[in-house]
């Protein structure tokens, strides 16, 4: 198994797993054309892609669902409460999935997550290949729940998000309102959170972390990196980053 970022942050996410030929995203918030490049970017042919799976309505992460899966005639994956939301029940590709269920998609073992996120019954997903390799991928929620930290336990690969500084948020150029959503119970995990995911999650099997969802505005590469080197037992610099406007090199789980 093996996977890379296609784009992560608040302009757009989208992250391509792997399993011999066949190939799933998850999410995708570019629009189709977009996607289409990152794609050829990361080398990947796109017959391969048998489907999407959607983490929940928010246009960073389903803006060009629908157009690309259309596009492809492939089916994507979501709740019932993400789908009312974009109005997709009665759409022909559209497939339900629910909250820890698993279900096989493309030959891999899909487990999908409930998080605390402000929106319509949001999922993060933990993806397990033919070979027990698992890649444990999670954005977009406020706290760190027992069911969040059992279900990531034991991934071989992890994608977390590490949103914010809290003082930079604090600081920064958000208006009250919205510095309390991001901060809350239902908004996106701190560098100090993702840090203590990682630190009750890591075990002897965790071969790769990628950190990403960065805030431009209210975080720093420097500090993502300083907090989570002590929880990941590396330097700063070992820290791998995932950025808004690239895509990442592939990360491969033997």
């Amino acid at each position: 198994m093996r996977y890379c970022s296609l784009g992560s942050g608040s302009r757009g996410n989208a992250t391509l797993v792997v399993e011999q030929q066949h190939a799933l995203l998850i999410d995708c918030g570019f629009s189709r054309k977009n996607i289409l490049q990152r794609l050829q970017q990361a080398e990947l042919p796109v017959e391969q892609l048998q489907g999407v799976l959607v983490t929940h309505e928010h246009s960073d992460h389903a803006k060009g669902v629908q157009s690309l899966c259309e596009a492809l005639d492939i089916p994507f994956y979501s709740s019932h409460g993400t789908a009312r939301k974009m109005q997709w029940q009665q759409h022909a590709l559209w497939r339900c999935i629910r909250g820890d269920e698993s279900v096989t998609i493309a030959g891999m073992q899909v487990m999908p997550v409930v998080v605390p996120h402000d929106a319509q019954e949001p999922l993060q997903f933990v993806v397990r290949g033919r070979r027990d390799h698992c890649l444990g991928v999670l954005s977009d929620l406020g706290s760190l729940t027992p069911h969040v930290v059992h279900r990531y336990r034991r991934c071989h690969g992890l994608q977390v998000e590490a949103n914010h500084d809290p003082q930079m948020l604090q600081r920064g150029p958000y208006p009250p309102a919205l510095r309390a959503r991001v901060a809350g119970q239902f908004g996106h995990l701190s560098n100090q959170q993702c840090a203590e995911l990682l630190q009750r999650v890591r075990w002897s099997g965790l071969q790769s972390v990628t950190a990403g969802h960065i805030s431009e505005k209210n975080n720093d590469e420097q500090l993502v990196r300083q907090a989570l080197a002590p929880a990941m037992a590396c330097q700063p610099e070992d820290v791998q980053l995932l950025r808004q406007d690239e895509v990442s090199p592939w990360q491969q789980l033997n």
